[in-house]
């Protein structure tokens, strides 16, 4: 189904203005939207029951060595601060360290602490109500935190989606000071290789909730060389600046939804099955608050205050695209036996459809160091076969008389409202 739509002009600015890097088109996107949602903190919100629903989001770009990840992270960190963001998060903190710098509590001695204890014992907090928030930062996140730090984890997805007006998020650290923070907000964006990604959540954390909470966003490199790239037009990056400022100064309160905007989303949300990699079940349980937190962004986009049908059409494709390369953003992660022989021979397959099909002679090549016997790899492609993956083709034109070929498989147009011209000609090539 298509509908006719336009797109945010921010969009296109933000496009034209890193057309002449590397990095993947995909990555670009979620680090300004990242951006955006960081920009506009509690500013805008959509009404949820006796809740409400912020644009802050927890995005983690994953490609392997030299994808780009920390250009794309990093020129968007750069523009948001030239319009005048100053709430990021320090490059490297403990969680202790981190609440302390969320509540704004500077380094103080002893005493100061005791007295300060003594002051909030009588009369609460000294810090007063105004809302808290910070922008985590990280192209290499695993230097932002420990490797396995899942009380920092589960912190953090705690914060992802807290609103409550009447209490502060309050919690005692380890040296028995106690934090009380006022309406916390957290943003991130992070990037991350498929084995750092592994080292920094254990396989039990895969239903863990900060997991859940994750956008994560893969690509393959885009192929783009640039030896010399040009510094970006100062003309596009002033105009960038004003957009960005505008959407700040004009985007106050909440968010209305249209009449058609609301029927459409009571369709994605009555519709979806959940995607169909098991790893991602718990994300698929918040897949509907993290597609209105896009619809949020896509409005605002627009400096409009009224989510309309476009901007549902326009989150959901953009949500869509992403999830359809997700399980490949796990890789291997949370798999079992042979999951990284699968991996290895799904990636070959892919980059090596213009060949045809495949024989197992040529694909035992690739992976017989990693298996005891070529038995072993018929299994696994039959298995690939069951899940749909893989297909046979008969070819009588090769010795062996056929091989495997990659399942190209659109994105699932299960959810009706998905318009791939939304995206760019780069993307639409990759599915």
């Amino acid at each position: 189904m298509t509908i006719a739509t336009s797109t945010p002009s921010l969009f296109d600015l933000y496009f034209d203005y890193v057309r002449d890097t590397e990095p993947p088109v995909i990555f670009h996107r979620w680090s300004l939207l990242s951006s955006l949602g960081a920009l506009l903190g509690r500013q805008v919100w959509i009404p949820f029951g006796s809740f409400r629903i912020f644009p802050n989001q927890f995005v983690m770009l994953i490609a392997e060595p030299g994808a780009r990840k920390s250009t794309a992270i990093k020129t968007a960190r750069k523009l948001l601060s030239k319009a005048g963001y100053d709430k990021f998060a320090a490059e490297k903190t403990s969680k202790e360290k981190f609440l302390l710098d969320l509540e704004g509590v500077e380094e103080s001695s002893d005493s100061q602490v005791s007295e300060k204890l003594v002051m909030e014992n009588l009369l609460g907090s000294v810090l007063g109500s105004e809302p808290r928030e910070t922008y985590i930062v990280a192209d290499e996140f695993n230097d932002f935190m420990r490797c396995g730090d899942l009380e920092f984890h589960s912190m953090l997805g705690a914060l992802w989606d807290w609103d409550d007006e009447s209490t502060a998020y309050k919690q005692r650290l380890k040296n028995s000071r106690s934090v009380s923070i006022f309406q916390p907000t957290i943003n991130l964006l992070g990037g991350n290789t498929h084995t750092n990604f592994a080292e920094m959540f254990p396989p039990a954390a895969i239903g863990q909730g900060f997991i859940s909470r994750l956008i994560l966003v893969f690509s393959e490199p885009s192929g783009k060389k640039i030896a010399f790239p040009e510094p970006p037009s100062q003309e596009r990056e002033q105009t960038l600046i004003r957009a960005l400022q505008t959407i700040k100064a004009r985007m106050n309160g909440p968010m209305q939804l249209s009449g058609k905007a609301k029927e459409v989303l009571t369709v994605l949300y009555n519709t979806f099955d959940g995607l169909p990699d098991a790893r991602l079940s718990s994300y698929s349980t918040r897949r509907y608050t993290h597609l209105m937190k896009l619809c949020i962004l896509c409005a605002a986009a627009r400096l409009s205050m009224t989510i309309e049908l476009e901007d549902v059409v326009l989150a959901n494709t953009i949500l869509s695209y992403t999830e359809h390369f997700m399980p490949k953003a796990l890789g291997e992660f949370g798999k079992a036996k042979n999951a990284d022989v699968q991996q290895m021979l799904l990636n070959y397959l892919t980059h090596n459809v213009s060949k045809g099909p495949i024989g197992l002679p040529d694909l035992y090549c690739q992976v017989s160091s990693n298996l005891d016997r070529q038995e072993d790899l018929v299994r696994i492609m039959a298995g690939l076969q069951t899940a749909g993956k893989v297909q046979y083709v008969t070819n009588k034109g090769t010795v062996s008389g056929g091989g495997y070929m990659i399942v190209r498989k659109m994105i699932s147009n299960q959810q009706l409202y998905v318009n791939m011209e939304l995206l760019k000609e780069f993307e639409h090539a990759r599915i």
